[in-house]
């Protein structure tokens, strides 16, 4: 545990949130959900055969079948409405390098996608070392994008052979009894095969996000760094002319004015003040004269 535990303090987590680590972990979970959808797949559907002598039908013949879908291997039990034992047919096809071509792909994505994302969370100093790690990881990016792509179509139209070969009312043709006038043959149950669309979705999906994940690798390299300028530096704009005037408005016009007029005021203010003085004293000087 404290191994682990100096692992996780020691871990850039961080990567994940940008585009570089978000991507490669969404690889890594679609590519399971690729493999696993497709790899795990059984699926199975039934038909009748119901003949003169009612003795002999099955009205329930049920075929199984897996991946990796060698459908020549996979065989089922058919009456032959004559009184005899039944008959043993085989089904037709081999899908299974389309199959297990996509499945490979899928594996081998999970693993490098899970290798790639320890590398960024425990050693992003040493992937961006020299270039040597992006350089490399870009050219296994694209080597999978590619891989993704054929193995897509290729499991696509596989996937398409193997529900004609699959479907029951094509399968009834095989049995010769079906052949003959009074016996009757239908399906009953088709094959469900949602799980198998899912993987072929699943599988062009990974080829989008793969394709996708070319840039932010790209761009890890540094081949892209000197094609990439900077914009140049914006020169400071001076100022107008008219800020300049406007400060020289915003200044009091009339306080030259004012202090060449407050003497005056000053002065007028002191020969007030004399007179009343003056007419202070002449009540005094009527007294007097009293």
């Amino acid at each position: 545990m404290d191994i682990v535990n100096q692992l996780v303090a020691g871990g850039q987590f961080r990567v994940l949130k940008v585009p570089l680590g978000f991507i490669k972990a969404l690889e890594w979970i679609f590519a399971i959900f690729a493999f696993s959808t497709c790899g795990s797949y059984s699926g199975m559907f039934k038909m009748s055969v119901e003949c003169k002598n009612r003795t002999e039908s099955d009205l329930s013949i049920g075929v199984e079948f897996e991946y990796p879908f060698r459908l020549h291997q996979v065989y089922f039990d058919a009456p032959t409405c004559k009184g005899g034992p039944p008959e043993r047919l085989f089904l037709v096809g081999d899908y299974s390098s389309s199959a297990e071509f996509f499945v490979t792909i899928g594996v081998f994505a999970f693993l490098y996608s899970m290798a790639a994302l320890s590398v960024y969370v425990f050693a992003l100093e040493k992937y961006r070392e020299n270039n040597k790690g992006p350089l490399i990881d870009f050219g296994v990016t694209c080597v999978f994008t590619f891989m993704w792509l054929v193995s897509s179509a290729a499991w696509a139209k596989g996937l398409s052979d193997v529900k004609a070969s699959t479907d029951p009312e094509k399968v009834v043709d095989l049995i010769s009894a079906c052949d003959e006038e009074g016996n009757l043959c239908r399906e009953v149950h088709d094959p469900v095969m949602s799980g198998l669309n899912t993987s072929v979705c699943f599988g062009f999906m990974n080829l989008v996000l793969w394709g996708g994940n070319l840039w932010f690798v790209f761009k890890e390299t540094g081949i892209i760094a000197p094609f990439m300028r900077a914009p140049p530096p914006q020169e400071k704009q001076p100022a107008p002319d008219s800020y300049g005037q406007q400060a020289g408005y915003e200044q009091d016009p009339y306080a030259s004015a004012q202090g060449d007029y407050k003497p005056e005021y000053n002065q007028q203010q002191q020969g007030y003040n004399q007179e009343g003085g003056e007419y202070g004293h002449t009540p005094t000087s009527f007294a007097n004269q009293m």
